[in-house]
């Protein structure tokens, strides 16, 4: 019999796999008979070892567009092998590594116009993938933000909504996210991240910098409120599945959400750790968020209660706010739904 975690992964993590561009049939047959959760990274791992030797078949053959989709459902296995796995800090590094070759394997083969992006950010480096839709010189731009143990290797689909609608896409790792977790941790103040990546990227003529959104998804519809309010130059930001004070939640939060945020915050015990979550907090903030901010929320949420959004919503000047009564955390059983929503919007809103 599988232990609690092992039960609680697979109870409720279907969906946000699946949304992402995972095999529904890799998401039962990894998981099935896992008993422990130290068992769970390197099951996934293996997964995506299935994944990486058919790309390299493939592209041994000549078959650049299924060797490219191979890349990414690799990347995308390595990726979820660690998603708050942080039993073996060594081996959760290595999965993530596996997870970034291979994306800049898929991007490669099937997007060679994308680029990393790397930008000095307060004595370290912050990376962040750049791609830019066909035919288009100089087209708006959208920084797509993480949440908590997210990372740019899990949203090549999603930026594949923008790029169908001319946006190009700035899949962000910010503090305490992806690469650039590896040297920082999580902090209030996202909108320094967002100043230093939009610094760099105003030095380049292939970007409309006047406009550009945010739009960010779980604890990243938090920190893409956050960087609106201090942040001018962004023109408009969405909200998907976000809290508004992510510490209040502390007690009802899984033991693997607690622990991840923990160990990406720096902290060294749990009240430590609860007090660096209560500082995620948009009380006072949102009044100065004067762009459109959409707020996406599904009313099935367990992690984070619907009356969160309401509540960002009204105190935003200028919000709109769509709740999903069957949508769950990051109504990622609905992706269909809120996705093609928040991209033509924000094509709509940066014109």
């Amino acid at each position: 019999m599988a232990d609690a975690r092992v039960e609680a992964a697979i109870a409720h993590w279907a969906p946000r796999f699946t949304a992402q561009g995972v095999d529904p049939n890799d998401f039962a047959s990894t998981t099935r008979g896992l008993e422990r959760w130290d068992q769970w990274l390197d099951a996934w791992c293996a997964t995506g070892a299935v994944h990486a030797g058919l790309a390299r078949e493939a592209e041994a053959r000549g078959r650049r567009l299924s060797a490219g989709e191979a890349w990414v459902r690799a990347a995308l296995c390595y990726h979820f092998a660690k998603f708050v796995w942080i039993v073996d800090p060594a081996r959760h590094r290595a999965a993530a590594d596996q997870a970034v070759r291979s994306l800049y394997a898929a991007h490669r083969l099937l997007d060679p116009t994308a680029e990393r992006v790397e930008v000095p950010f307060e004595g370290v480096t912050m990376v962040g993938n750049l791609r830019r839709p066909p035919a288009a010189a100089r087209p708006p731009l959208v920084l797509l933000v993480p949440g908590l143990d997210s990372a740019k290797e899990e949203f090549f689909h999603w930026e594949n909504v923008f790029l169908a609608r001319g946006l190009a896409t700035l899949s962000l790792d910010g503090p305490g996210q992806g690469e650039t977790g590896y040297v920082t941790r999580i902090r209030p103040d996202y909108e320094v991240a967002v100043a230093a990546m939009l610094d760099a990227l105003g030095r380049r003529g292939d970007l409309d910098l006047a406009r550009v959104g945010a739009a960010g998804v779980s604890l990243g519809g938090y920190y893409a409120p956050r960087a609106a309010a201090f942040e001018p130059r962004l023109s408009a930001v969405a909200a998907i599945g976000g809290p508004y004070n992510f510490g209040r939640l502390w007690a009802g939060l899984p033991p693997l959400t607690r622990e991840t945020f923990a160990h990406h915050a720096g902290a060294q015990s749990d009240d430590e750790a609860r007090a660096r979550a209560l500082a995620l907090d948009l009380a006072g903030v949102l009044a100065r968020v004067r762009q459109p901010l959409l707020v996406v929320f599904g009313k099935l949420d367990r992690l984070i209660p619907w009356q969160d959004a309401e509540r960002v919503a009204a105190e935003a000047p200028n919000a709109e706010l769509v709740m999903y009564a069957e949508g769950n955390h990051v109504c990622n059983n609905i992706p269909y739904k809120w996705r093609p929503l928040v991209a033509d919007w924000m094509r709509e809103r940066l014109g």
